[in-house]
């Protein structure tokens, strides 16, 4: 069993940066594929970011270049550092952990495990 809880989100004006933090419960964290998704209002939830067991990273071309996804498996941690921020960004993101660690799946329904999300706002 693997608990997710996301931090970091806020009020942020366009151009700015900010810092989203996917913190795990489980000792076999490590094992596990995380992502970030993100559903703004009347939008279907989509893919972000994510990364790998090994450490292979895949982004969304929306943020590719701007968005840049880790992870600290000591600290049981996973981070979204997003730059750049634009209107369009603003929507709640969630992180969501997947036992195949070795593979990265786009879709929402290959994720076992779901944190809370948290609201990033991005002001024009």
């Amino acid at each position: 069993q693997v608990q997710l809880v996301e931090s970091g989100g806020g009020l942020v004006q366009a151009g700015g940066s900010l810092r989203l933090s996917c913190e795990a419960s489980g000792r076999t964290f490590s094992n596990y594929a995380v992502a970030w998704f993100r559903q703004a209002p009347g939008k279907e939830r989509e893919f972000v970011a994510g990364i790998t067991s090994g450490h292979i990273t895949y982004y969304a071309s929306s943020v590719r270049g701007r968005f840049t996804v880790s992870r600290d498996n000591a600290k049981k941690t996973v981070y979204l550092q997003m730059s750049t921020l634009k209107p369009d960004d603003t929507a709640v993101y969630c992180c969501a952990a997947d036992r195949n660690g070795d593979m990265l799946a786009f879709s929402p329904r290959e994720y076992d495990y779901w944190g809370q999300g948290t609201q990033v706002t991005v002001s024009s």
